[in-house]
């Protein structure tokens, strides 16, 4: 944890000039603004106060009239390492400490994020779909292959499990397998331990699972290849054993709106209207936690999807649970969704 913060420090009526003075002997990228008494009422950085000058103030303007009165901080007794790696996929490099009465008291910057440990859960990539609504992009390429910037989908995600401290991987392969097998290979270049398992024919999004069966000795991770996350992915091993579950879905928040009025009526009786209501629902996020038993579940060489293997679980009078996703997510199914990453190179680059 960064201590000396004066070099960095300034109150909130210095004016945009003398801000961004302190924004250049602190070497950190941000200003730390603090009232009379040391308590943090704000953070500004260089952009923060370009778009200040942007709308027409002048450098003698006060860092008041462009700080981000809400930054995320950290509390005195939190791990930097545990509080960077919740912070960096969000792109937040510098985290001001404070204590329990609001008082600046250090900040944690990229410096305390420490290597994750290696941890032994396995993870299961399943990269065997032929990516039809992403053609004729995918007529020589697998969809988890498709370039992000200059790096796959498929990579990305490698990265960014490496990134957590997860080390053995499965791949699920049967589109263009050797397109990713090429490329993969063992995953000794990216730190990981990599096994494929190669279908002779679409088994769906769970089929391929039971050449696992038998193999596991610990509940592991299913996840899709083709979405992108910044979840923390150990956060859903760690609820997943808690729980008591045979298996853990993790879901997120859907919306949309319909652009009309809603009538709701009984018979000819107009009961209610709703102005353009939003309805909301929970919607599968395309990661899964397994307790190795489930594979007992799944035929071999059968086509079997993931709902259809969380119904067989439920069957059992077994526990099935849920695990919000809150963390920036995206699902890459369509040229839109692949647009969106690329213009987002920043975000999903970074691990």
């Amino acid at each position: 944890m960064l201590e000396n913060l004066a070099a960095l420090t300034v109150s909130p009526e210095a004016n945009l000039r003398e801000t961004l003075t302190a924004i250049d002997a602190g070497a950190k990228q941000i200003a730390l603004v603090v009232d009379a008494s040391g308590k943090l009422v704000g953070t500004a950085t260089d952009g923060d106060i370009r778009r200040g000058l942007l709308r027409g103030l002048a450098l003698e303007a006060t860092v008041a009239e462009v700080m981000n009165t809400k930054p995320h901080t950290a509390k005195l007794d939190e791990d930097g390492s545990d509080v960077m790696t919740r912070e960096i996929p969000k792109l937040i490099h510098n985290v001001p400490v404070i204590d329990a009465n609001g008082v600046l008291v250090g900040m944690f910057t990229d410096e305390d994020l420490t290597a994750a440990a290696e941890i032994s859960t396995p993870v299961v990539l399943m990269a065997g779909g032929k990516g039809v609504r992403l053609y004729p992009l995918t007529k020589d390429v697998p969809k988890p292959m498709l370039k992000i910037g200059e790096t796959p989908i498929l990579e990305i995600i490698l990265r960014k499990l490496k990134a957590q401290g997860f080390k053995n991987i499965y791949i699920s392969v049967n589109y263009l397998a050797d397109v990713i097998e090429e490329h993969v290979k063992d995953g000794a270049w990216l730190g990981l331990n990599v096994t494929y398992l190669h279908e002779t024919q679409p088994l769906g999004t769970a089929g391929a699972l039971a050449q696992l069966a038998g193999k596991l000795e610990e509940p592991f991770l299913v996840m899709n290849s083709d979405l992108l996350t910044n979840a923390d992915l150990r956060r859903v091993v760690k609820f997943h054993k808690k729980s008591g579950a045979k298996a853990t879905l993790g879901v997120r928040e859907y919306s949309f709106q319909i652009p009309y009025g809603v009538v709701n009526i009984d018979g000819s009786n107009v009961e209610s209207i709703s102005e353009k209501p939003i309805h909301r629902s929970m919607v599968s996020a395309g990661i899964y936690a397994l307790d190795p038993w489930a594979l007992s579940l799944i035929p071999a060489n059968e086509y079997c999807d993931m709902p259809t293997l969380l119904d067989s679980i439920k069957s059992h009078s077994e526990k099935v649970s849920a695990f919000p996703i809150h963390e920036s997510w995206l699902d890459i199914g369509r040229h839109d969704d692949l647009n969106d990453a690329r213009n987002n190179l920043e975000h999903w680059l970074d691990y």
